[in-house]
């Protein structure tokens, strides 16, 4: 059984459905002790590019009180916290942690959907061979790791590749090892079972296994019914237990340590 789930979104992100109270309420029923919503951070992007998978920066501030409310309601049956889910886009994340420093957020979870940023970057999940794009995915995440304000890694095994396997490891391999350094689980995500996805990577999972990684399991809930999915559950247990994986159901708050100024 799942106790924790740390990876939900919200219908502000276009492309969930349901209310928040919803997911609340399947994970009270699922028998889970700890609900963290993780829903597409607004980012500050330059000029009029608009972003259609994310919150709007407008919509921060009730995403947070609505997850307050319903944290006071449900405090006897179930802990909830808040974070986002984002990308590391470098010359982004400093306005990035000032538009968020205001906010009383738990953490943040590492989705780098997109290589160099997503106004003029390539979706990082597309099928490709070009090895400087897998090497751009692998140190933008390195990079992101090393900020120190992510809890944990979300769907790491996203990228695409499709060239030699010799690359593959070698890449992936730098990545698991910078994600043990610091102590950063890698999510085993449970949207990818169930929409039959790439991901999660055997040959991924090979590699955390030999370096020696810890991981986490991840609903991705995108609807309040995926809250609870024991055949994914099933599946990455198997996975974990394929590899010799240890398995972490607590998140470092990574976001605790910023003040309204957005300072440590």
């Amino acid at each position: 059984m799942l106790n924790a789930n740390y990876h939900t979104h919200t219908s502000r992100c276009r492309h969930a459905s349901g209310e928040e109270e919803e997911y609340v309420q399947q994970a009270i029923q699922a028998g889970m002790n700890v609900l963290g919503f993780s829903d597409h951070t607004p980012y500050p992007f330059q000029g009029d590019y608009y972003s259609n998978f994310r919150m709007f920066p407008q919509e921060l501030s009730h995403y947070v009180q609505k997850l307050l409310f319903l944290k006071e309601k449900y405090q006897d049956k179930i802990q909830i916290l808040i974070g986002l889910e984002a990308e590391y886009y470098p010359q982004y994340f400093d306005d990035l942690l000032e538009l968020l420093a205001p906010y009383p957020l738990d953490y943040l979870l590492l989705g780098q959907h997109f290589l160099h940023n997503e106004q003029d970057g390539d979706y990082s999940g597309a099928p490709h061979q070009k090895e400087e794009a897998l090497a751009c995915y692998v140190e933008q995440v390195i990079t992101g790791i090393h900020t120190g304000k992510f809890a944990y890694i979300a769907h790491p095994d996203l990228c695409g590749w499709e060239g030699e396997e010799s690359v593959y490891i070698r890449q992936m391999t730098r990545l698991c090892q910078a994600a043990k350094g610091c102590n950063i689980p890698l999510e085993m995500n449970f949207l990818g079972c169930t929409e039959g996805r790439h991901y999660p990577s055997h040959r991924f999972f090979s590699i955390a296994g030999q370096v020696g990684n810890q991981v986490i399991f991840g609903c991705d809930a995108h609807n309040p019914q995926s809250i609870s999915n024991p055949k994914a559950f099933d599946i990455c247990t198997r996975m974990q237990q394929q590899y010799g994986l240890t398995r972490t159901e607590n998140i470092r708050l990574s976001l605790r340590d910023i003040n309204k100024n957005g300072l440590e």
